[in-house]
């Protein structure tokens, strides 16, 4: 395991029902630019090396947060490319727009009205199908397992 840093300058966690985050300062220095590069060609190439298959064991870029998520998400091109970039995110990652860096979170429990849900969405139809977000926040509500702030918190991996 490694893990590559950025450089995060938060501000609120959660804004209003279904308001967009708002924006953040962040840094992707080159190091963590290259590493996620790596393991990102190293997952394309591993089947054809007879590695695991995408969503096998190791390789996994998982960010820590939705905050580190959009920071990696602003310094990936379109070409799925992580740059090393600072500078201010206004981005709000959906289902729509996907993700290109990441392939899992670790965050925890957002609210069903908060715009960072849309996020969660987004990493889950990436990694697995669409229902197992919603199952697992059944699971939380029926467990009463505490939401954001207060403590509890869940990983989105690939399937």
């Amino acid at each position: 395991m490694q893990f590559a840093p950025i450089s995060l300058h938060t501000g609120v966690a959660s804004a209003e029902a279904f308001e967009p985050p708002y924006p953040e300062r962040f840094v992707v220095p080159p190091a963590t630019a290259w590493l996620v590069n790596a393991v990102r060609a190293w997952r394309r190439a591993a089947p054809r090396a007879g590695g695991p298959a995408r969503g096998g064991s190791g390789g996994r870029v998982i960010a820590v947060g939705t905050t580190a998520v959009r920071a990696l998400e602003s310094a990936t091109g379109a070409d799925g490319r992580v740059r090393a970039a600072a500078g201010w995110t206004d981005l709000v990652v959906t289902p729509e727009r996907g993700v290109r860096a990441v392939d899992g979170l670790l965050t925890g429990l957002h609210e069903p009205t908060a715009s960072h849900l849309l996020m969660l969405e987004a990493v889950a139809s990436a990694t697995a199908d669409g229902e197992a977000l919603r199952r697992a926040y059944a699971a939380a509500v029926q467990r009463r397992y505490l939401w954001h702030e207060f403590g509890d918190l869940h990983l989105l991996l690939p399937g």
